[in-house]
């Protein structure tokens, strides 16, 4: 019998490897910002070009490679950092594991630049699919530039796997922000075709986080310094009125390398416990300095997930940390019991009180404007106002984000056959159950209804008709300017047309600064930002396998932000019109995202179920 096992062929070994380092362009600019670094490069420039697909390239001015090395460096596990297995247990550097050229060299056309201080001419390689097209002598500045061109093009189906421009972009932006954010020594710039998102200066940490934050927080942030002999926590934390319902401003660096941790995070925000709302997040830039051997950063290929060997101890530390910061700069509230100077030098203070002055105060006319007959609880009672409380009845009314006919209700017979009970009289009564169910009786048995679900049914259907009609979009009174980081400011370029026929006018007002100029009528007063805050949220978090068009994914991300809550106490009235408008959709059963919105027993049903238990 023939064997069955056989060795895979290089490139598609190469391939198999590629994928589990290079997912998107943004992996491609994460492995080659972090090599720069490791050369020692003080100044970055780096390009892109239809986000990433067509072009990525990198120039530093480095230490530059050896013709020998720029050869090496595009092959498997080839690394000048570990020589032996204890340097895996003791690793500072930013790449180590030596496949980031090798597997971005299989999936996409490589050219490399390359010179040391030492050489008098440089290097330049052409690979593509693996194989070594050309290797020559040529002239360039001393450093490396890299052109990554035409990303995925021998892997189409990873090629079409990917998202949006505006999206990937977004991607490489966010990337970008991490590595600039963690080394404020060295200079960056990042140009996307033909327009400059960042230039950064070397500079201090404070400065850093300012240009890529935006200049909102220049004035809000507050040092963190926490030496200690387990671990060193340093960086910024922003005060308390700039906490947003997102946690897009949350960085977090462990050995200057930036990690996600749901923990740590807690952590943070346990200090700002009574400071700020519990549905909001502080904005923070913390670095978590502590010995290699006590941390495990290859828990995730992409080394954002790391294992500490005592979590509870840096969770402690970093609390602590931060509210040591809190108090120490005031950021607390306090009230101060001291009184003013000037109010001491008074004389009802500094002179005593003398019979004399007591008697003569008596006789003042603004001491007889104080008597008994003139206080506030001996004025004569008045009989037509007994009834006041008659004047202050409220008559709640409830609004699904529907107009004056929709708000009439849905008459049962337009509906009839669309109903789960044979004719919709049947209904005795509606009662909210559980916090966010509602329970309508029948006179066979009940309905049980998800309110939030059905609410959610309701508006997706409603913004689906918008496609014909835009959503009325109502003026502000006054235009709120709200400046985005770069990654939001291209997100929301990317959605404007979107968002306006659902109602939100936002218009550019240079660099990442945006006016909105309209919101849909339901969005109350004061909550525009917080709105627009949370779309671009959870479009930053879309599910990688929907594939779905930016304008069903910004309807979905609507629905779920508008419908009501569960914790919503309701009406009776309210819940009826909640069910008119959840019967009167084309699809009642089931929610935007599948899920199911009621359930019916009948009598049998429920006996049966009762004998069961």
């Amino acid at each position: 019998m023939l064997d069955i096992i056989q060795l895979l062929p290089d490139n598609i070994a190469n391939q198999i490897a590629a994928g589990e380092v290079i997912q998107r362009p943004a992996s491609a600019v994460k492995e080659l910002l972090e090599n720069a670094i490791d050369a020692g490069a003080t100044q970055m420039h780096l390009i892109i070009k239809d986000a990433g697909k067509e072009l990525i390239q990198l120039s530093d001015n480095g230490k530059g490679m050896s013709a020998t090395d720029a050869r090496l460096c595009f092959e498997r596990h080839a690394t000048s950092k570990i020589k032996s297995i204890e340097d895996l247990f003791s690793i500072r550097t930013m790449g180590f594991r030596g496949e980031a050229l090798a597997s971005i060299a299989a999936v996409a056309q490589v050219e490399l630049k390359t010179k040391r201080a030492e050489d008098e001419v440089g290097t330049r390689v052409l690979i593509e699919n693996s194989i070594v097209k050309l290797q020559e002598p040529c002239q360039c500045n001393v450093g490396t530039t890299i052109m990554v061109k035409n990303l995925f093009y021998n892997v189409p189906a990873r090629r079409n796997f990917l998202k949006s421009n505006a999206t990937e972009t977004r991607q490489i932006i966010d990337e970008f922000t991490r590595v600039a954010m963690a080394f404020p020594s060295i200079a960056f710039k990042l140009s996307n075709n033909t327009t400059t998102i960042f230039h950064l200066e070397a500079g201090k940490l404070k400065q850093r986080i300012v240009g890529l934050l935006g200049n909102s927080f220049q004035s809000k942030l507050v040092p963190v310094e926490e030496p200690t002999e387990v671990v060193s926590i340093k960086g910024f934390i922003a005060t308390p009125d700039t906490a947003s319902k997102t946690r897009g401003n949350q960085y977090f660096f462990v050995n200057n390398r930036f990690i996600k941790s749901a923990y740590l995070n807690h952590a943070v925000s346990a200090a700002y416990k009574d400071l700020i709302d519990k549905d909001e997040f502080p904005a923070f830039v913390l670095f978590i300095d502590i010995d290699s051997h006590r941390v495990d950063i290859n828990v995730h290929p992409t080394k954002q997930e790391i294992k500490f060997e005592d979590d509870r101890i840096v969770y402690s530390f970093v609390s602590a940390a931060v509210r040591h910061s809190l108090n120490k700069y005031s950021i607390a509230p306090s009230i101060d019991f001291t009184l003013n100077p000037e109010i001491q030098s008074l004389d009802a203070i500094t002179k005593p009180f003398t019979p004399s002055l007591q008697e003569a105060t008596k006789k003042d006319f603004l001491f007889q404007s104080f008597t008994e007959k003139g206080k506030a609880h001996f004025l004569e009672k008045r009989n037509d106002i007994a009834n006041w409380k008659e004047l202050y009845k409220i008559q709640s009314e409830f609004k699904l984000n529907t107009d004056v006919d929709e708000q009439k209700g849905i008459q049962s017979e337009n509906n009839e056959n669309k109903l789960p009970i044979e004719n919709e009289q049947h209904i005795q009564k509606f009662i909210q159950i559980a916090g966010g169910y509602i329970l309508a009786t029948t006179l066979n048995g009940f309905l049980l209804i998800d309110q939030h679900l059905a609410h959610q049914r309701i508006l997706y259907e409603k913004m689906q008709n918008t496609k014909t009609t835009k959503w009325p979009i109502q003026k502000c009174l006054i235009p709120i300017t709200i400046e985005l980081s770069p990654s939001d400011a291209v997100l929301i370029n990317a959605i404007r047309e979107d968002l306006l026929d659902l109602g939100f006018e936002v218009e550019p007002f240079g660099n990442q600064t945006f006016i909105i100029q309209g919101v849909p009528s339901d969005v109350k007063t004061g909550q525009e930002k917080e709105s627009i805050d949370a779309i671009l949220e959870s479009l930053k978090h879309e599910q990688n396998d929907l594939k779905l068009d930016k304008r069903e994914k910004l309807i979905r991300t609507l629905v779920t932000q508008k419908a009501i809550l569960q914790s919503r106490k309701l009406s009776e009235m309210e819940m009826k019109s909640l069910y008119d408008k959840l019967f009167a959709c084309e699809n009642f059963k089931l929610s935007p995202f599948g899920k199911k919105i009621w359930i019916e027993m009948n009598a049998v049903q429920i006996a049966q179920q009762i004998q069961y238990v």
